[in-house]
This record gives C-alpha cells, structure tokens and sequence, in this order.
C-alpha cells in the first residue's frame, strides 16, 4: 500500500526555515504532527536544493521518530529535483506539490512513479474550470486558496489589477462538488474560520503562520485540530 492510498490532507502543515522564527523546522512539524496534524509540506523560496535537501531529511527523520511513517504524507513544493535527489538518498519523501505554473504534473508522474503524491495548487479564479476541463488522473488533490490575504505567499491568486483573490464559502462549495479528487484550503487561515470551512465539505486545511509562529506551535496546532475535528463531527 502506497500512501496515495491512505494519504489524509485534514490538517496539512507547510513550513520552511523562513518560517518558524528561528526554531528547526524538524522540531516544529513534530509539535503538530505529535497533535494531529497529517500531512506535511517543506517549502522554500529561499533555501539552495542542498539546504532543501537537508531540511526534508530533518522532518523525514522527526515524522518516523514518532512513528508516523506509515500514516504523515511528507511533501516538497515545488522542487521535483529536491524530491528526486532525497530519494536517491534513501529518505522517505512521499512526494511533489507543484503550482500550474511550475513543472506540469505529467512530468512529476514520470519521475516519480505511480506510488507518490502529487498535489496541485491552481490561480484560485480558475480553479473550479481546471477541475471541469484538466485530466485529474494525476493529480491526488488540490490546494485552494488564499481564504484570506496572507503575507506567506503574497503572490496567491492575484487578479490582473494586483488585488488579491480569495475564496468564499460559496466558491469551496462549488469546487468540492465538482472536483473528482480531495481539496485542501488555506491562505491565512485561522481557529475561528475552521468550522465554516469544514462545512464547505472539503477535505482539509493548510496552514502555515498560524502554527509556525505561534508563540507555542504545538498548543496552536492542537487547537486547529479539534476545531476541525468538532466540526466534522457536528
């Protein structure tokens, strides 16, 4: 069993040395993981592929300290060639979340297999048509966004007159019913915003700031979780 077949995208961390506020992104990925969280992404924009490389190995080694191995998907953004070489070398590295812009999904297929996870994140206006006209077949699941501004990734979903683009509920609704495979939202998401977008019925949130620069990454992961819990519970 590959972990395309068990992957659980509910509470989905991103992370990455410019992130964390000085603390090792091994150390805080394991705070959420050890609370709940399912899924992991490393990105960078400013690491070189060896400091990448590195990074990845520091989460991949955290995830099986917890023995979370078989159950925590670890993914890289964007850096097919970083998944490629730490493979090489041995690590688990599940797979790839590329952008439409950055190296088409068939290419992330075919390097790495039929076993790995490849997540796809599209401009968030074009989204629900992507998923009406592109073959999904390649694709484990989507990233949507920005729920709201978020200056982790200010060039999200921009409109061509340089003005942000977010996601209403009504547009989450729309996409999880039309898309064939699970979708994961973020974008400066919150506690307080988790159970209006479980009810959306999409399958997870992403975060980045709300728990790498919490003053305590754990407790604010926890918080996230049983919030996201409760609400698809309710």
């Amino acid at each position: 069993m590959s972990m395309r077949d068990v992957l659980d995208i509910s509470a989905y961390l991103v992370l990455g040395p410019e992130n964390t506020l000085g603390r090792p992104v091994a150390d805080v990925a394991g705070q959420a993981i050890s609370v709940g969280f399912t899924c992991v992404q490393v990105r960078s924009k400013e690491c070189s592929a060896r400091e990448l490389i590195a990074c990845t190995a520091a989460v991949a080694d955290e995830i099986a300290r917890l023995g979370a191995t078989d159950r925590v998907a670890l993914l890289v953004d964007d850096r097919l060639d970083v998944v490629y070489a730490a493979r090489q070398q041995g690590m688990k590295v599940d797979g790839v979340h590329v952008g439409q812009t950055d190296i088409p999904v068939e290419a992330c297929r075919s390097l790495l297999g039929p076993d790995a996870i490849v997540g796809l994140s599209a401009r968030a206006d074009e989204m629900l048509e992507y998923v009406k006209t592109a073959d999904m077949s390649l694709v484990d699941y989507l990233g949507v966004g920005p729920l709201h501004e978020t200056p982790t990734k200010r060039d999200c979903g921009l409109a061509s007159d340089g003005t942000i683009i977010t996601k209403s509920l009504d547009d989450l609704r729309d996409l999880h019913i039309a898309s064939p495979v699970p979708i994961v939202v973020g974008g400066g998401v919150k506690v307080a915003d988790i159970p209006l977008v479980a009810q959306t019925g999409v399958d997870g949130f992403f975060v980045v700031s709300a728990v790498c620069g919490a003053e305590n990454p754990q407790a604010a992961a926890a918080e996230l979780v049983k919030a996201w819990q409760s609400a698809k519970n309710n």
